[in-house]
């Protein structure tokens, strides 16, 4: 038991890693801010794209969400990191990250907006028009955020989702939470400071995890 303290939960060498645990967390928030940024805002743009009438936008909208969700998005973060450069597109970690999260994500959110988008009855579409409002103005101002409000514990879902998956920017080198204890795992040659990022991604995740719980139960409950 004594052996496993000391290689699991050794408090002095978590108290070692620690400055460089939090230099990666801050790597990972920076990460998280504008990967989930993007998703929401590139998710929005797809799925009103894929909802329209219009085929040179419903279309190509529909088969960039179907290539990017099935695509692992290890893959394609593998695929922009080392296959770009032989273009002569070379890229920084950071940067790499959110490219082939941009693409994963923003696929993932747009099919979350287009099923709040269309859970919105046609009928609210409708009075809208009716009082005047413009075809861009009844979106902004009644059918998307109907839609936000449908399929929010959804959203919230796939932003959890996003925090755990900026872990698979340790393999091309980014120093984020995961890659920062991984080092100093290998120097300290204890998997202490791999207990200790556990313990901080549980308490980013935990809380949203409950929120989101709490807010199904709700819905439920209406």
């Amino acid at each position: 038991m004594s052996n496993f303290i000391d290689l699991f939960l050794n408090l002095d060498i978590m108290a070692q890693a620690w400055p460089l645990l939090l230099k990666g967390l801050v790597v990972t928030l920076k990460l998280c801010a504008v990967v989930i940024g993007l998703g929401l805002a590139g998710g929005l743009v797809l799925a009103l794209a894929a909802l329209s009438p219009r085929r040179a936008l419903k279309w190509p909208a529909i088969c960039f969400i179907d290539l990017f969700r099935a695509l692992p998005p290890l893959v394609l973060l593998i695929f922009v990191y080392s296959g770009l450069p032989f273009t002569g597109l070379a890229l920084s970690p950071f940067m790499a990250v959110v490219i082939a999260f941009f693409l994963n994500n923003s696929a993932y959110f747009a099919e979350v907006f287009r099923a709040g988008i269309q859970s919105v009855p046609k009928g609210q579409t409708e009075a809208a028009r009716a009082t005047g409002l413009s075809q861009g103005q009844t979106l902004l101002h009644v059918v998307v955020p109907q839609a936000v409000r449908n399929v929010l514990p959804d959203l919230l879902s796939n932003t959890v989702e996003v925090v755990k998956l900026t872990s698979l920017a340790s393999v091309v080198s980014l120093s984020e939470l995961l890659y920062a204890a991984n080092m100093a795992r290998s120097v300290t040659y204890n998997s202490s400071p791999l207990v200790l990022a556990a313990v901080i991604y549980l308490a980013i995740l935990w809380p949203l995890v409950r929120l989101i719980s709490r807010y199904q139960r709700g819905l439920a409950a209406h």
